[in-house]
């Protein structure tokens, strides 16, 4: 929380408050402006409050505001059903079903609406249901904002904006943590952990965000829940990669992963690179990940693709020299390596194939820049992946790789050809032939529409 008068002063131990007993912090000592919330947001929180129900701005974006980040995501807690915000807002579609949630929709814009949720005793009753390994299998029981506050996962993200009183209200001890930069679990960990295997990365990603330390009370148990990741779906932890590295804090992400010996369940070959001593590896990954950061701070494009690229290094290289050391010649090694190594990560995290292409050009052309020379070399000027590719060769470089020369004679030839070496990353939309003695057919035609 930024220091300032306007700021809360620390008033209680760090330990959750008394039910019924919140901390409330009127508008006259805290630094959260409405000039600083989301427009569309203030016209749900208003709409809301002006019908009657309660109406709170929640979660990270008040978390974000208080120490003074710019959140991206403005979302809106509720003891409206999911049914009542879809008949206040012509714009609104409901979503979900092991959490059901309102989305009230301005052109590109969406604000998330959640009725108020309530802790169940596991019945599987059509609203809520647990699995007996203690995971939330689905979680529509409603309830009031404190039921709210105590079921939601780290304290900083348990925090409510009033819109009728401009008041913040915690329940958690929140604010404490907050102005201790601790990063604390509601409840139990264990069980908490157990709900949902992957709030331990979302621990992890917070820690990074926000600078924070883990409460040593919610890092302990991941050293022996860890191995509940390996049940999460692929796609879902494939969303948790992004998120840690491409949300402008993959440097820190990389590091709280690894405190907290989490990286073997997302990259497992890149995890024991690490844990072998792989400097050279090491290095690659490091300035890979701070090239990331800084190109998300320029507001300049990331992909998954290079992001893999790099983590699954390791084990495209390993394979290859295997195939090459076994006769093979360098380019089918490196294409066989790429295959090997993509099917593997699969059980991980899964990659889809629009970014599981590109990463697999990314490593086939790395024997090619490095053997590629005269009218071999120019004809590689024309392929749409040369700049990533050469982008990746110089991290080598850059990571201890003697490969200075290399980069350079590239990167002349690059500017000697400008056109043909930079063609568009976005393949050209392909036409649609025309169906012989018929009228081309509309809508609903096409997989990829």
């Amino acid at each position: 929380m930024p220091h300032s008068e306007a700021s809360p002063v620390v008033e209680t131990a760090p330990t959750e408050r008394e039910p019924g007993n919140p901390r409330i912090v009127p508008r006259s000592e805290h630094c959260i402006s409405r000039s600083n919330i989301d427009s569309h947001a203030l016209k749900v929180l208003y709409r809301l409050h002006k019908a009657g129900y309660q109406a709170y701005l929640v979660g990270g974006g008040v978390r974000d505001l208080l120490i003074g980040l710019q959140p991206k995501d403005f979302d809106v807690a509720t003891d409206a059903t999911p049914e009542e915000v879809r008949a206040l807002f012509r714009n609104c579609r409901l979503i979900g079903r092991r959490f059901r949630l309102a989305h009230v929709v301005f052109g590109r814009k969406v604000v998330e609406v959640a009725t108020f949720r309530a802790n169940h005793g596991g019945e599987d009753d059509g609203a809520g249901e647990v699995h007996a390994d203690g995971r939330i299998l689905r979680d529509n029981v409603f309830g009031t904002i404190e039921d709210d506050a105590f079921r939601r996962d780290f304290t900083v993200n348990a925090l409510y904006y009033d819109i009728g009183r401009f008041a913040l209200v915690d329940y958690t001890g929140a604010l404490e943590d907050i102005e201790a930069r601790r990063l604390r679990l509601i409840g139990d960990p264990a069980v908490r952990y157990r709900e949902d295997p992957v709030r331990m990365l979302r621990a992890a990603r917070f820690a990074a965000k926000l600078g924070f330390e883990v409460d040593p009370a919610s890092a302990e148990p991941m050293a022996e829940l860890g191995p509940l990741l390996a049940d999460v779906p692929p796609a879902r932890l494939f969303e948790e990669v992004l998120k840690l590295f491409q949300s402008g804090h993959a440097v820190a992400s990389l590091e709280q992963l690894r405190r907290h010996d989490l990286l073997q369940y997302l990259f497992p070959r890149a995890d024991r690179a690490l844990k072998s001593g792989d400097s050279g590896f090491e290095a690659l990954l490091r300035c890979a990940l701070a090239n990331t950061d800084r190109r998300i701070a320029e507001d300049r494009p990331v992909t998954p693709a290079f992001v893999y690229a790099v983590f699954l290094w390791p084990h495209v290289r390993a394979v290859a020299a295997e195939q090459v050391e076994a006769g093979e010649p360098p380019v089918p090694a490196w294409q066989h390596a790429a295959s090997e190594a993509l099917d593997a990560q699969q059980a991980a995290t899964a990659l889809p194939k629009r970014f599981a292409g590109p990463a697999r050009e990314i490593w086939t052309l790395q024997p090619k820049l490095e053997r590629y020379t005269g009218k071999r070399a120019r004809r590689l000027l024309g392929h749409p992946r040369l700049r990533a590719g050469w982008d990746f060769l110089c991290l080598r470089r850059d990571s201890g790789e003697d490969l200075d020369a290399l980069c350079e004679q590239w990167r002349q030839w690059m500017e000697a050809e400008p056109e043909r070496a930079a063609p568009s990353e976005a393949p050209a939309p392909r036409k649609r032939r025309r169906r012989r003695g018929g009228r081309r057919r509309r809508g609903g035609g096409g997989g990829n529409e």
